[in-house]
C-alpha cells in the first residue's frame, strides 16, 4: 500500500470504532498499518495522520535498518 493508502484505510478503521464506541475511544486507540514497515517507508508513514506505528518484519533482524525506523518515529 501507498502511505495514503494506508492513511485512509486506518482513518476508515478509526471512523468505524468512534461510530460504535464513540470518538474519544477512537482517538485514544492505537491504530498500526499492517504492512511491512521498513527503514525506507518509516518516516513517510508515521507521518500521516492516522497511522499510529506499524508492524516491522526483516527490518528488525538488521540492527542498522530498525535504528533507522526508531529515528523515524521520534
Amino acid at each position: 500500500a501507498t502511505p495514503e493508502q494506508a492513511d485512509e484505510t486506518c482513518g476508515q478503521i478509526r471512523e468505524a470504532l468512534a461510530e460504535i464506541y464513540g470518538a474519544e475511544v477512537a482517538e485514544a486507540t492505537t491504530i498500526q498499518y499492517g504492512g511491512s514497515m521498513n527503514e525506507k517507508n518509516a518516516a513517510e508513514l508515521l507521518a500521516k495522520e492516522h497511522v499510529d506505528g506499524g508492524l516491522i518484519g526483516g527490518a528488525s533482524l538488521v540492527a542498522a535498518k530498525f535504528t533507522a525506523i526508531v529515528d523515524a518515529a521520534q
